[in-house]
């Protein structure tokens, strides 16, 4: 689930008061953006024993916290799950019924569902068999009960446009870490044995890092590894196609943490950290319905054309994920200046931004360390399932809530699929993702909608016993508009299960502001203003690439990749 907040709604204060305070302290340290905090839940939990639990009647296939573990656990005669792995499938079983209730709008007994199944997550925190699955589980429950919350439990709620996330990398661009003696033999050993297009070579520099990512950071790999499971196949498939190291699919990591809807406080946004202008070069456009910058798959594509390009230019991967983050302008300025074409020659003549001096040993560390994961303490991993969907271009304006209705899939899941809008309403000629397997269900759907009043109206299954007033309260319409959209006569009863279009039901909300923007600056650090990537145009942000069009590449005479100075690198 890609949309993260830090705390959770109001309204699940109500049950569990205690546990959920716990949480509710606990949940921002660690949906602090790429998990570079300790885990949210504390080592122990007391609480309750729950009695009465009986594992010899739990139906493992049915839940995949269970599942999971038990297959981990094949290898013993007999897996018998404990006292907290029984709660987390209950819990798992609430949650399921309060999707339900979600969907039928009965909010009431949602919230319910939604409350207990957090309630006994808390309860299970003493000794899952494995935790992390059952941290990632928790993560995932909370996430989605708060993205359900957004939309008013309501459904016919005015829409909310959805929200952004912080770029997580801002964070640690400009820390240091000391170098571990002992992890700098271990590195070596392993680089050894380590298969990598990308050159990997350590340093100080790069042993602070796998040093910070192996200890108190070690939650940035891990979650990395999780959210990865969502994109990897596309990205690496792109990559191979644009021949770029599959690597580098680090930087994706680092930029947003797989988060499509990532912004920096320089306004780069998506997954690739595209700022505008930058993101114009590479086809990712803009208008006032969307914004390809937070399209995961066109982004990458993007990225892997971009990343090539600037190889080409410098010759040097290195050279290029340098680029990558403050724009080839600066690093051609840098070359200029001192005639080294050397990434690490630039770093110790400190002509780079200090976020690019840091940036390039951050990627390589992070590679490090995802290739020896289980050496660096990062057990059971088990990785996002791929996003998967189908696509149909649209020949009207849609309001997700209609897609919503056709398929039964909250707003906030079809919000997952399709990033890139930016309000609640798909735009005629857009490529609509709709889950996997319903297109011809959403075809026929629409079909039997006018195309004039796709973007407005809804539509609403009868349920045993509902009457119209009671289906026009729930969508603030009246029956008589109601009656005429759907030919009634006046007075008939309405037979379960036929569907109903419900006129001018849903209305577009003004967008939400973007959370990243409240991001205080950081002070200014003194730098001068050619290199500065907070106050000049040309270098905007960490991850900003550059805001304005870089100059043209000049002809590269010589490129020196031992640090040796070129006499005339760039004319």
């Amino acid at each position: 689930m890609a949309l993260r907040r830090s705390t959770l709604p109001a309204s699940y204060c109500r049950g569990a008061a205690l546990g959920l305070s716990v949480l509710l302290l606990a949940v921002p340290m660690y949906a602090q953006q790429f998990g570079i905090q300790s885990s949210f839940l504390p080592a122990i939990i007391h609480t309750p024993s729950a009695a009465g639990v009986l594992p010899d009647i739990v139906e493992t296939e049915q839940v995949p916290y269970i599942t999971e573990v038990t297959r981990e656990n094949q290898g013993a005669s007999v897996f018998h799950p404990n006292t907290s792995d029984i709660l987390i499938q209950q819990a798992e079983e609430k949650f399921r019924s309060g999707t339900r209730f979600y969907l039928n709008s009965d909010f009431d007994r949602a919230r319910s569902d939604f409350d207990a199944a957090i309630a006994l997550m808390l309860r299970a925190s003493d000794a899952p068999t494995n935790r992390s699955l059952f941290e990632h589980t928790l993560e995932e429950m909370v996430d989605a009960i708060n993205r359900y919350d957004l939309t008013g439990m309501g459904a016919a709620e005015t829409d909310a446009a959805p929200g952004f996330d912080k770029s997580p990398l801002d964070d640690i661009l400009q820390m240091t870490f000391p170098v571990d003696p002992r992890i700098k033999d271990k590195v070596a050993t392993q680089l050894k044995t380590t298969s990598s297009v990308l050159p990997l070579i350590t340093n100080d520099a790069v042993l602070g890092y796998v040093n910070y990512f192996s200890g108190r950071g070690h939650r940035t790999i891990e979650n990395g590894l999780i959210r990865a499971g969502r994109y990897d196949a596309m990205i690496a498939k792109i990559f191979a196609e644009e021949g770029v190291p599959p690597e580098l699919i680090r930087l994706a990591q680092a930029e947003s943490g797989f988060m499509p809807r990532a912004v920096s406080v320089a306004a780069a946004k998506g997954m690739w950290q595209f700022v505008k202008s930058r993101g114009n070069e590479y086809g990712l456009m803009q208008t006032p319905w969307t914004d390809d910058r937070l399209d995961p798959e066109k982004a990458t594509r993007a990225a892997a054309h971009h990343l090539h390009d600037l190889f080409n230019e410098f010759h040097d991967w290195y050279l290029a994920m340098a680029a990558y983050n403050c724009g080839p302008g600066v690093i051609e300025r840098a070359v200029a200046q001192t005639g080294y074409a050397d990434f690490w020659e630039l770093r110790a003549r400190k002509v780079l931004p200090n976020e690019t001096a840091n940036y390039v040993p951050i990627i390589l560390a992070m590679t490090i360390v995802s290739k020896n994961a289980a050496e660096y303490g990062i057990y059971d991993i088990t990785p996002d399932q791929p996003i998967e969907y189908d696509t149909l271009t649209l020949d009207a304006n849609v309001n997700l809530g209609l897609i919503g209705d056709l398929t039964e899939t909250p707003i906030p899941e079809l919000q997952q699929l399709n990033p890139a809008l930016l309000r609640g309403t798909a735009p005629e000629g857009y490529d609509l993702h709709v889950p996997k397997g319903m297109l011809e269900d959403v075809r026929t759907g629409l079909n039997a909608v006018p195309a004039a009043s796709r973007a407005a109206a809804r539509l609403h299954k009868v349920e045993p016993g509902e009457s119209l007033a009671a289906i026009a309260t729930l969508f603030k319409s009246t029956p008589a508009a109601i009656s005429t959209a759907n030919g009634l006569e006046k007075g008939a009863e309405l037979a379960a299960g036929i569907q109903l279009v419900i006129p001018a039901a849903y209305h577009e909300a003004a967008a939400r502001p973007v959370r990243a923007a409240a991001v205080k600056p950081k002070a200014k650090t003194g730098r001068k203003v050619a290199v500065s990537t907070k106050a000049h145009a040309a270098a905007p942000g960490p991850l900003a690439k550059s805001v304005v069009k870089a100059p043209a590449a000049k002809p590269v005479v010589t490129v020196a990749r031992t640090g040796q100075p070129v006499a005339s690198l760039v004319r």
